[in-house]
């Protein structure tokens, strides 16, 4: 039995879980899985109503009794400092050790993308970004508050044993792809220090994978590469900052962030998935909301749960709808939210 734990969040976010939801039990109900679920009620709601982002005694169930977590979206405006955002999301990263940020990238309709001469298969870029280290640590401070003479400073660190994991795993996924590349992407012409230490790891641990071609490239080049010219990558490793600016940037050449899933990984102990396209409160409770991102998350959890058929099956669900016109307005289409969902599982479990 795979144990989910579901947190819908905020904005948007219950919408789509709720067609995640309907997934799952559409692939349980067909006899391809046995997965039980629980939904939690933590978000911007909860907080407001009782005070309380993420308690210790809710972290301890969710890190004990789960499998896997998937989260909706968390981001309300009623909440400015979104402090119940970062201790539900953020928490979970840092208190669960989920070093791994993994954000595939992949071209299902090439209609939808920006690229004037994309075409199927292309690209297929999967981003491993280090996830608990970096500028999002929260390492820094201001002084003299709200004076003319105020300074603020943000602190990146990295460690060595941080980076090895993550360069690592990325190293060990490359190995299984058609592709075997990787590269990784700094700033270390500008900020020798950090990302120094990236390239001396990144040498070192390409040494022990011979099969695996590996390169090294500046965010500004790739940048402009991955528009350019996508086929040439094929896994990209990078620091938290920079991959989370870099695997937006190839969701929306891939046909937007309303496809685009995410998981937060410490392999063999935890995992958090995520679509990537955040609260949206401007269209919640509209029915405009894209489902698929949360689809292909479900497609993610059961197939690192070792259910590949049935992640199979919701992917080729997918693009099924996809390639039939039953889309959300995002993507080129009229049907809403639920309708999506509903034909995704339905199409899931005629199996």
């Amino acid at each position: 039995m795979i144990r989910v734990a579901l947190i819908p969040g905020d904005g948007i976010g219950p919408e789509v879980i709720r067609e995640g939801r309907r997934l799952i039990d559409a692939a349980v109900g067909a006899g391809l899985v046995d997965v039980r679920t629980e939904e939690f009620p933590h978000g911007a709601d909860h907080y407001l109503a009782t005070g309380e982002t993420l308690s210790d005694e809710v972290f301890t169930r969710l890190r004990d009794e789960f499998d896997a977590i998937l989260l909706g979206a968390v981001g309300d405006p009623r909440i400015p400092d979104n402090r119940h955002a970062r201790d539900i999301l953020l928490g979970l990263r840092f208190r669960l050790d989920l070093f791994i940020n993994f954000r595939p990238a992949r071209l299902r309709l090439p209609e939808l993308s920006p690229l004037k001469d994309a075409r199927a298969g292309f690209p297929d870029i999967d981003v491993f970004r280090e996830n608990t280290e970096g500028f999002y640590s929260g390492s820094g401070g201001v002084l003299r508050l709200g004076s003319p003479m105020e300074v603020a400073t943000s602190e990146s660190f990295a460690t060595r044993y941080g980076v090895e994991r993550i360069v690592r795993a990325s190293f060990e996924h490359a190995s299984t792809r058609a592709r075997p590349r990787v590269t990784l992407v700094d700033k270390a012409n500008a900020v020798p220090h950090v990302y120094g230490l990236w390239r001396r790891v990144f040498t070192e641990i390409a040494a022990e994978y011979p099969d695996v071609e590996s390169e090294m490239g500046y965010v500004d080049a790739v940048a402009m590469q991955l528009v350019r010219d996508p086929e040439r990558f094929s896994v990209i490793v990078t620091e938290n900052f920079i991959g989370d600016i870099l695997s937006d940037l190839l969701a929306e050449l891939s046909g937007g962030v309303g496809l685009a899933p995410s998981a937060n990984l410490n392999p063999g102990r935890h995992a958090l998935y995520e679509p990537v396209h955040g609260s949206a409160p401007d269209i919640a409770g509209q029915g405009l909301a894209n489902p698929v991102a949360t689809l292909l998350c479900v497609a993610m959890l059961l197939r690192n749960a070792g259910e590949v058929t049935a992640a199979d099956l919701v992917d080729r669900a997918v693009d099924a709808s996809l390639a039939e016109g039953v889309r959300t307005p995002d993507a080129g289409g009229e049907a809403t939210t639920e309708e999506v969902g509903r034909w995704i599982a339905d199409h899931v479990w005629a199996g």
